[in-house]
């Protein structure tokens, strides 16, 4: 847009338009922005004939944003985070943020790591409310759409323009049983591994399991005698069962003593994955998200190295 165009713009309207993307309500939007509602719908009315879109439609539980306002939603935020990081350049200081972030995650980090997080922001920004949220199927469009802040992933799946990630260290597949299971100890092959009943978890809901690939190559299938969500459900199960499971190594170091199970490589080809925070491309250059970033990647990197 040519300097002469700006000049019979007004400006303040991008505001409102990131309030309007986010609430995906008029009256909720005009709080968040603190205007009357007939202000917000002249606003909206107004942003509607700039851009020549509707912005927000009706949808199926109320109204949803366009195609339009979504693409813009990432460089609208980043363009008014530069603007408020030019008028307020002063250092940030987490000892007086007050905000509320949302954090969708699974049991994995939850047991794991938040405590270690939660610790810390207790002490270093007492003001900072978080929302936890279980890791969704769709958690890439609520990043995009800005009601996730950040949520867990894994580098090895790919990434939608939009989103930034920082890998949090390394990790590896192992299976877990009781100490006293007939297949703790001694060798096994695949076709005993695919002998055994089987707890998968199932972090986004898939009916299978990266295993199952690997044992159908080999002309083998396992029972999935148990299908859950939840990493630590299925190590309480299996310590109460003949059934096994196969979790990240970083839980099974953590509580397998505990809970009397003994730990194994699966007799198949190795699986590692690189645990990745995620967030969107608006927050990129924000400093209080960059040090929350940073507080979830030193204590990832802590914990990871407790035995």
């Amino acid at each position: 847009m040519r300097e002469t165009n700006l000049r019979g713009i007004d400006l303040n309207l991008l505001v409102l338009l990131d309030h309007l993307i986010a609430e995906r309500n008029v009256t909720r939007a005009a709080a968040a922005a603190n205007l009357s509602q007939p202000a917000m719908s002249r606003a909206l009315a107004r942003l509607r004939a700039l851009l020549d879109d509707p912005i927000l439609v009706r949808g199926a539980e109320g109204l949803v944003p366009t195609a339009r306002a979504r693409a813009l939603q990432p460089a609208l935020r980043r363009t008014l985070g530069e603007v408020r990081d030019l008028l307020a350049p002063e250092r940030f200081d987490p000892a007086t943020w007050r905000a509320r972030v949302t954090i969708s995650a699974t049991d994995h980090q939850t047991i794991l790591l938040l405590p270690e997080v939660i610790g810390r922001l207790a002490r270093e920004a007492p003001g900072l409310d978080i929302d936890v949220v279980p890791l969704r199927a769709r958690e890439l469009d609520a990043l995009r759409d800005g009601r996730t802040h950040l949520s867990f992933g894994v580098a090895e799946a790919p990434l939608p323009p939009g989103l930034r990630r920082r890998t949090l260290g390394t990790d590896r597949f192992v299976t877990v049983m009781r100490a006293d299971h007939p297949a703790a100890a001694g060798s096994w092959s695949a076709a005993d591994f695919a002998a055994l009943d089987h707890v998968l978890v199932t972090v986004l809901g898939e009916g299978r399991g990266f295993l199952d690939a690997q044992l159908e190559r080999l002309g083998l299938e396992r029972r999935l005698a148990l299908r859950l969500p939840h990493f630590y459900a299925a190590m309480e199960v299996v310590a109460r069962s003949d059934r096994v499971v196969t979790l990240p190594e970083t839980l099974a170091r953590r509580f397998a003593p505990g809970l009397g199970l003994a730990v194994r490589a699966p007799p198949v080809s190795e699986v590692r994955f690189t645990p990745t925070l995620v967030w969107p491309e608006a927050y990129d250059s924000d400093p209080a998200m960059r040090w929350l970033r940073e507080v979830i990647a030193q204590e990832a990197e802590r914990v990871s190295r407790v035995p």
